[in-house]
């Protein structure tokens, strides 16, 4: 092994008196996470943004025992190194550590006692700048013994700290909400979901239902609602014809579910004479923030279309491009799925899978690069796409995950939920407004992104086609 790949320390007879090492590294908003988990310090001033900068995204002030940390690290690894017992220390904290900064911690030796192997070193931490922010001294037992061993690789911890919601909730907030009916908010957690959106600048309730029930529900979620117009219903199929006919009355822009089942507000909006359609197949798309993965990914339809068929799925591959357009992502990446990366006759969906990028190859679907039939190692992961020899733009770099029926795109959604730690931000597309779904097993963050994503969709569609209600087909 290579010097680099091994750790080595000094003895006490080795060491001499003026003997410097030092370790640098950047802190971030991981390893603030990472020191709140193991200490169990969730001070606001370390930890809310909001409290220390009164800005989600700006500077947040970090705990100087961070610091501390570095000085430990090269203690342990470096000088003396490994077999070093710690006995003492004195820190003095002078100035603020932030995200970003990359800070420089130094030790160095400045007495040797022989009679019991114990050695003083003056510690030190600089940042960029070369400002201090900690001086001291630590007080070690060196070892005796030589000790070289390959170092050891530090475990790999995956944090759910979701900044893509962060920063699309923050994207989407105005001072100028969005008008949504909301059918039929007759649950404290419904209600809540409304109310919390409210608050967070994205929307402007209508609270369609029935009035004792949702006044009912509110004083169980203790939410004061006298800021928000109730639109009687006599019960929920009442409450989502009403909140439709909203919609087509230009009084509301967005369309929320609350405590009613999605069929019964879905059957509001799919009626033919009284409801939302657009010559586009209505679809759902859930917009997923995996921790550890790079980009954000679409994986549609897990709630509407049950066994889609071809002109279906070109839709619904057609609703989440533009799904991804308003999200910022100028030339998604489509990835159709298959259990399989190779046309099989006896599979469905891998003839549709090359139907479709065919389609794609005739102008049949635009704004995205398609592939498939992929399956979902060789979508998302480019080891595997290239272990099996896939040469493609799209292959384990996709974006939107397009599934073969309900059952897959369901199913995977929620193992990516519940045993990869993600969010699920749920939105129906390809109505004449976009549709907010949302779950009572919702996080508040997966409650607001759902919202947001749908904000951000009316805007969109307000831009492209003015004066026409947002969402409208064109």
């Amino acid at each position: 092994m290579s010097d680099a790949e091994m750790i080595e320390n000094r003895t006490f007879d080795e060491i001499e008196v003026g003997d410097v090492a030092s370790v640098s590294r950047t802190l971030s908003q991981r390893d603030i996470a990472l020191f709140a988990l193991v200490s169990g310090d969730v001070n606001p001033a370390h930890l809310d943004a909001d409290y220390a900068a009164g800005d989600m995204f700006r500077r947040v002030i970090a705990h100087g025992m961070w610091g501390g940390g570095l000085i430990s690290a090269v203690l342990g690894t470096e000088l003396p190194g490994p077999g070093t017992i710690y006995l003492n220390q004195s820190l003095r904290f002078v100035r603020p550590v932030g995200i970003g900064d990359t800070i420089t911690a130094e030790v160095k030796v400045v007495e040797k006692r022989a009679d019991k192997g114990i050695v003083l070193l003056d510690c030190r931490c600089t940042n960029q700048d070369g400002q201090d922010v900690i001086i001291g001294q630590a007080e070690v037992k060196a070892p005796r013994e030589k000790v070289r061993r390959p170092r050891i690789a530090l475990p790999d911890i995956r944090l759910s700290d979701h900044d893509n919601y962060h920063r699309l909730i923050a994207a989407a907030a105005s001072d100028r909400p969005i008008a949504t009916a909301v059918a039929h908010p007759c649950s404290p957690a419904a209600l809540t979901a409304a109310i919390e959106a409210a608050e967070a600048l994205l929307i402007e309730p209508l609270l369609v239902g029935p009035e004792a029930k949702i006044r009912k529900a509110a004083a169980e979620a203790g939410k004061d609602i006298s800021a928000y117009r109730i639109i009687p219903a006599d019960h929920s199929h009442d409450a989502a014809a009403k909140a439709v006919a909203l919609i087509q009355a230009g009084e509301a822009r967005l369309l929320m579910k609350g405590s009613l089942h999605t069929d019964e507000l879905m059957g509001a909006v799919v009626a033919r004479a009284t409801g939302l359609r657009t010559e586009r197949r209505i679809s759902h798309a859930y917009l997923m923030d995996v921790p550890g993965h790079p980009r954000p990914l679409i994986i549609t339809d897990a709630a509407i279309n049950i066994a889609p068929t071809l002109e279906e799925k070109a839709d619904i591959i057609r609703n989440a491009i533009d799904l991804a357009h308003v999200i910022e992502i100028e030339e998604p990446r489509v990835a159709i799925l298959s259990a399989v990366e190779t046309v099989n006759p006896a599979m469905q969906s891998t003839l549709d899978a090359a139907a479709l990028c065919k389609m794609a190859d005739r102008g049949q679907i635009t704004g995205g690069l398609l592939d498939g039939p992929l399956a979902f190692d060789n979508a998302i992961s480019e080891a595997a796409a290239k272990e099996k020899g896939i040469v493609s733009p799209v292959a384990g770099k996709a974006e939107i995950l397009v599934v073969p029926d309900i059952e897959a795109g369901n199913m995977l959604a929620k193992q990516l939920t519940f045993l990869g730690g993600a969010d699920a931000a749920g939105v129906v597309l390809g109505a004449r407004v976009p549709i907010i779904l949302t779950s009572r097993a919702d996080s508040l963050r997966t409650r607001l992104a759902s919202c947001a994503v749908a904000v951000l969709l009316a805007r969109a569609a307000t831009k492209a086609a003015p004066g026409v209600a947002a969402g409208a087909a064109a």
